[in-house]
C-alpha cells in the first residue's frame, strides 16, 4: 500500500483529502507545517502532498529534505508563476486550489506509477556458463519490462513474453526464474522451433523402451526435468497440435504421460512461453488451441524492438562490443562517430542478436584501433534520395504517383514531412512521435515510407 505524506496546515483540507485518499487504498500521514513534517521519516513515503504556502518554510523546502520521494505542490494562487517556480526547484507537479478530487487522484495515480517504474532496476541474471551480468537499457519500455520481472517472478503463474526474434526473451525467462521462489531449482529451455515435429513429443514428454522405432531405451522428457522448477519454451508457436494437447494437459491437471505409457506421473512446473507470433491469430486459423493460449496468457510481457530503444542502442553496443573484444583479442578497439552514428540510425530488423552480430564483424574486419561503418557491414539504412518538402512523393523513392493518391492523404503526407524536416535537429524521435500524435514505431515506419533519414548528427560523442 502506497504511503502518502500531506502536510497542509488548514485542518479540514488536510483531513477531507485524508478521507479521499485513504478511501481509493492509500495510506496517509499528516503534518501541518515543513516543521512538523521534518519531524517524520520523509524518504520512506512514496509521496508528499504540500501546500506551497505553509507557516515557517514553504512546501518547496521538502524537496530536497524528502528526495527521492516526489513531492506535490498544492497552490491556492493558480498563477503559472508560483506553479514553475515550484517546477524548477524540484517538485514532481502542481495542483490549484480548490481541485476537482478526480483530477488530483488520476495525478497521484500517475505519480506513483512512474516512481514504481524508476523504482525498478535491471535484473541480475546468472548465464549458463555462471556468469553473472545486468539486463541492459533505461528506456521506459525496459522500466516497465523491469516492474512486470520484478512483480510477477515470485508469483509463480505462467507467463508469456512477446516480442521480435532477438529482443532478449531468454533472458527475461531466466531474469523471472531466478527472482521466483523456484530459483534453487532448473530452468529448462526449450526452442520449439529446433526440434523436428516428430520428435518434439518424445522431447518434451519422453517415452517408453520401444514406443515407437528407434526407441531403443526409455527417456525422461524435458517437462518432468524440470519439475519443481521453470521450463521455457520459446517460440512456442511453433509447437504441433498433439504436443499442445499433452501441454495442456500438464497446465490443467500437472499430468503428464510418457509415450508408449498407461501410466501418468504428476509434476510441479512454473512454465514461460515466448513467441515472436500473434497466438490469437494463430487460433483463428486453427494452428494454436484457443484454450492454451488462455492458459498462457496468464500474465504477459512484452519485449520492445530494438528501433525503440533509441536511448538504449549504443549502451549495448558497447557492452557487446567489449565482449567481443575479449573473445577475439582485439582490446583497445573502439567505435568510430561515424559507425556509432549507424548503429543508432539502423532500424535492427534483427534486434539485439543482429547488432552482436554487426559488433563481431566489426571486431574481426576492424584494420586499425577504429571500427568503421563498412567493417559492421550493415545494410544500407534506405536505398532512396533524401525526400525535400517539395518533392515527396517520386518514383525514385518508391511512391505512388500522386494522381494516384486522395488529395488529403497527400496533404497529411506533406505537413508529417514538413514537420519532422523542420524540427528533427531540435528534438528526439520521442518527442516528434508524441508532438505529430503517433507511436515512435509508426513515426519509423512513416519515414521509411517517404525517404526521410533520420538526423545525422551525433548526439553522444564517438
Amino acid at each position: 500500500m502506497p504511503r502518502i505524506l500531506i502536510v497542509e496546515d488548514e485542518a479540514i483540507i488536510r483531513s477531507a483529502l485524508k478521507r479521499l485518499l485513504e478511501r481509493h487504498g492509500y495510506a496517509v500521514s499528516e503534518a501541518g507545517s515543513t516543521e512538523e513534517a521534518s519531524q517524520l521519516e520523509l524518504t520512506g513515503f512514496d509521496l508528499i502532498i504540500s501546500d506551497l504556502r505553509l507557516p515557517g518554510e514553504p512546501g518547496t523546502a521538502l524537496i530536497a529534505a524528502a528526495s527521492p520521494a516526489p513531492v506535490l505542490i498544492m497552490t491556492s494562487y493558480a498563477s503559472m508563476r508560483s506553479a514553475v517556480e515550484s517546477l524548477k526547484q524540484g517538485a514532481v507537479d502542481y495542483v490549484a486550489k480548490p481541485f476537482d478530487h478526480a483530477e488530483l487522484l488520476e495525478t497521484v495515480e500517475r505519480i506513483l506509477h512512474k516512481q514504481s517504474m524508476q523504482q525498478s532496476p535491471p535484473p541480475d541474471i546468472t548465464d549458463e556458463g555462471g556468469g553473472r551480468h545486468t539486463m541492459i537499457g533505461n528506456c521506459l519500455a525496459m522500466q516497465q519490462v523491469y516492474t512486470r520481472i520484478r512483480k510477477t517472478a515470485p508469483a509463480d503463474v505462467t507467463v508469456l513474453v512477446l516480442g521480435e526474434s532477438g529482443t532478449g526473451k531468454e533472458l527475461v525467462a531466466r531474469a523471472i526464474h531466478q527472482q521466483s521462489k523456484r530459483a534453487k531449482a532448473p530452468l529448462i529451455s526449450v526452442n520449439c522451433a529446433a526440434i523436428p515435429e516428430t520428435l518434439i513429443e518424445s522431447e518434451l514428454f519422453g517415452h517408453e523402451k520401444g514406443a515407437f522405432t528407434g526407441a531403443s531405451a526409455a527417456r525422461t522428457g524435458l517437462v518432468e526435468a524440470a519439475d519443481g522448477g521453470t521450463l521455457f519454451l520459446d517460440e512456442i508457436g511453433e509447437l504441433p497440435l498433439d504436443a499442445q494437447a499433452r501441454l495442456l494437459r500438464v497446465l490443467q491437471e500437472g499430468e503428464i504421460r510418457k509415450i508408449g505409457s498407461v501410466e501418468t506421473r504428476h509434476v510441479n512446473v512454473r512454465l514461460i512461453a515466448a513467441t515472436h507470433r500473434d497466438l490469437r491469430a494463430l487460433s483463428k486459423t486453427g494452428e494454436f488451441r484457443l484454450d492454451l493460449y488462455y492458459r498462457l496468457n496468464v500474465m504477459q510481457i512484452e519485449l520492445p524492438p530494438l528501433r525503440e530503444r533509441e536511448d538504449d542502442v549504443l549502451e549495448i553496443a558497447d557492452i557487446l562490443l567489449d565482449k567481443a573484444c575479449k573473445r577475439h583479442e582485439r582490446a583497445g578497439l573502439r567505435l568510430s562517430r561515424a559507425a556509432r552514428q549507424d548503429l543508432r540510425d539502423y532500424p535492427w530488423p534483427g534486434n539485439v542478436r543482429e547488432l552482436e552480430n554487426a559488433l563481431e564483424r566489426g571486431v574481426i574486419l576492424a584494420e586499425g584501433h577504429l571500427i568503421h561503418p563498412d567493417d559492421l557491414g550493415l545494410a544500407p539504412i534506405t536505398n532512396r534520395p533524401v525526400a525535400s518538402p517539395a518533392n515527396t512523393h517520386t518514383a525514385q523513392n518508391g511512391i505512388d504517383n500522386p494522381a494516384d493518391d486522395n488529395e488529403d492523404d497527400l496533404s497529411l503526407e506533406d505537413y508529417f514531412q514538413h514537420f519532422v524536416l523542420e524540427h528533427q535537429d531540435q528534438m528526439s524521435e520521442t518527442e516528434l512521435a508524441q508532438k505529430l500524435g503517433i507511436s515512435r514505431k509508426n513515426l519509423w515506419e512513416r519515414r521509411q515510407r517517404l525517404g526521410i533519414p533520420r538526423k545525422k548528427t551525433a548526439r553522444r560523442p564517438g
